[in-house]
Formats: structure tokens, sequence, C-alpha cells
């Protein structure tokens, strides 16, 4: 069984309070093996678990708060959430959709991206932009934490981490800080993604507390965000790497995207009735 540190008063501790608001107070069920209370999840018998890996999710939540540029903090709070029952209910999701569920059962995984081949890409084409997208911005296309494919959620988080940089590129979202916490709120409305709630949730937090001045654009980016992926087709259910050579553009209009809608002047300008102010303007 695990203990609870507490504090004189019997009040949860630091640690926890802040576990509690990301994952939420533990679960207390019976054991049918124990005469005792297990914390923290499910019973051995049952097929899912609840359990918050404690340490690795503090430890990425301790790492964000320092440097929110650091991936690897991200990572680290994803793999400590992974086992709570959101992310059961965010495959099961994923799976009502025909062709999602066809490439997780197929196991889909692409070869890392050959930046210079795609290079010769025609200059309208996915390959191209997405290539460019990378040199441009000095990323690495295999930079993610890869996973040991053991099931379906396993396969879904490898292959999310695996085709971040394509979603920028389709979808139109740049990769400035507001930018990513919007394409963040666009997981959410196609996946239902735990972790990327998680983010855009910490996203206000320390927007409102460290930035305030750039509050209004965050929001409009997470709102924007959030509609641009309930409106469009299931981007985890493409093949990309199979197809890089066709249009951008054709990309677009077949997912039913419209990337001027995430240009972020379109998000630091536009305010709820659509009519940008002198402030709004100067913002950025």
């Amino acid at each position: 069984m695990q203990t609870k540190c507490r504090d004189m008063g019997g009040r949860l501790s630091s640690r926890e309070n802040l576990l509690e608001i990301i994952a939420g107070p533990p679960r207390r069920r019976r054991d049918p093996y124990n005469s005792g209370v297990r914390l923290f999840g499910k019973t051995q018998s049952e097929s899912h678990s609840s359990h918050v890996h404690y340490f690795t999710t503090l430890k990425g939540v301790v790492g964000m708060l320092r440097n929110p540029e650091h991936t690897e903090s991200v990572f680290d709070i994803e793999d400590g959430l992974r086992d709570i029952e959101a992310y059961q209910l965010a495959l099961q999701h994923v799976r009502t959709f025909p062709r999602v569920r066809e490439i997780i059962d197929a196991r889909y995984v692409a070869p890392p991206a050959d930046i210079e081949a795609l290079l010769r890409c025609p200059e309208n084409s996915l390959g191209y932009a997405y290539a460019h997208h990378i040199v441009d911005h000095g990323f690495d296309p295999d930079y993610f934490r890869k996973l040991e494919v053991n099931g379906d959620l396993d396969y879904l988080l490898l292959r999310i981490r695996q085709t971040h940089d394509i979603w920028h590129v389709v979808t139109g979202i740049d990769t400035s800080r507001i930018g990513e916490l919007t394409l963040k709120a666009f997981e959410l409305a196609q996946i239902r993604r735990p972790m990327a709630a998680v983010l855009a949730v910490g996203g206000v937090m320390r927007y409102l507390l460290k930035d305030p001045e750039n509050l209004e654009p965050l929001l409009r980016g997470v709102s924007l965000g959030y509609r641009l992926g309930l409106a469009a087709k299931p981007l985890l259910a493409e093949r990309w790497e199979e197809d890089w050579d066709r249009p951008l553009e054709r990309w677009r209009i077949e997912l039913g995207l419209d990337p001027r809608a995430a240009d972020p002047n379109v998000i630091a300008h536009r305010s709820g009735n659509d009519s940008a102010s002198a402030d709004d303007a100067n913002e950025r």
C-alpha cells in the first residue's frame, strides 16, 4: 500500500496538492485479495489501472515550470499519467473512427524522414513544406522519446509524437509558445489526449501569472485550435509519409482545414466578435 505524506495537521503535502490538481484525488477500492484498502488506482484483478506515477509526473511538472521549452519534461508528465483512465477513454474515442482504428491495428510507423530527399519534392507538396519547416527551425525530425509498442495506447502515443511537426505544417499552426498550445487544443479536440489538456491548462495558468498581457492571444489560440480540431477530419488516420508529393493545399482541403484561420496574426488580432481593436493590432 502506498502511504501519503502529510504535515502535522493531517493536510496533504504540497507535492500531492500539485499532482491531485492534475490527476484528481486517489481512488479508494477494496482489494479482494487483501483486507486493507488499496490507494491510487484499481485492484490488480482489473485490466486498466488508474495509477499515477507520482515521481515521474512531478519530475515533469517541475522541469516544465523551470523551462517550458524542455520537451523531455512533457514526455515525463505523459509517462507519469499514461495509466489514468482518461487515456483509455481517449483510445476508445479515436478507435470509433474506422480509418484511425485501421492504422492503429496495422501499427503503421514510418521510418525517420529523409529531409534531403524531401527538399527535392515539388515546391507545393507536403514533403517540401515539412522539410523546410524542419530545416528553418533547426529541428530534429526524430527528436521524440521512443516507446516500446506493446499495445494500442503505446502505438497511439508513439504515432502522435512521430507526426507532431507534420500536424504543425498541415494545420498551419506555428511553433511559438502560443502556437504550441493552440496545437495542443487541436489535439484535445481530435484525440482527447490528457497530456494536451494538461499543457493547455498549464499554459493558461502560466500566462495568467507570468505573462498576463498575452493571455488574451493565448485564449484566442486555444479556442481556435479546439474549433479547428473539431471541424477537421481525424489527422491520425493519415499515412503522410506515403504521399509526400501530394500538394499541401490538397491535403488541407481533403481534411477540412483552413490554415488561414491559424495564422498567428489572425490569432493575435481576432476578438470575440471578429473585429480587431487598436490595442490588439499592436499586441504582437
